[in-house]
């Protein structure tokens, strides 16, 4: 669908809570670069969207706390020469960027206990390696 974004199974944001600003990109590209606003900076605000629900919101807000500056959430894309798949390439980097952001926590890892053999094992080596470097150090005859 053109006018929605896919975050996650069932969050999706609508192409109206988004803000474009283009400008020129920078590096090489002879006349075009310098004549051209291919560059597209895409901002979100992830603060006061009504797409996101609350708990949602929480944790993305959480997670990209070091990215966001007063709520919103801006990524700017001018690695193509084109301003419309910039403006592709910007939209997939917000859906990867609040997908993660938003993805559950990972389950708690339950330590197991560690097996007799293998401990046994791991001291035996230890204790012939003691012995290979204590012959070492013993003076020849």
């Amino acid at each position: 669908m053109p006018g929605i974004i896919n975050v996650r199974d069932s969050v999706f944001i609508p192409e109206t809570e988004l803000t474009w600003r283009f400008s020129r990109s920078s590096g090489p590209g002879g006349q075009h670069v310098n004549t051209s606003s291919t560059a597209a900076e895409l901002s979100f605000d992830v603060l006061n969207s009504p797409s996101l629900p609350e708990p949602l919101r929480a944790r993305a807000l959480e997670r990209l706390a070091g990215r966001l500056v007063h709520g919103v959430l801006s990524i700017r894309a001018e690695e193509h020469r084109s301003q419309l798949r910039n403006r592709e390439a910007a939209k997939a980097r917000l859906s990867a960027v609040l997908s993660d952001a938003i993805a559950p926590p990972p389950k708690k890892r339950i330590p197991k206990k560690m097996p007799r053999g293998i401990n046994e094992r791991r001291l035996e080596n230890k204790r012939r390696r003691s012995d290979v470097k204590r012959g070492r150090s013993s003076r020849w005859g």
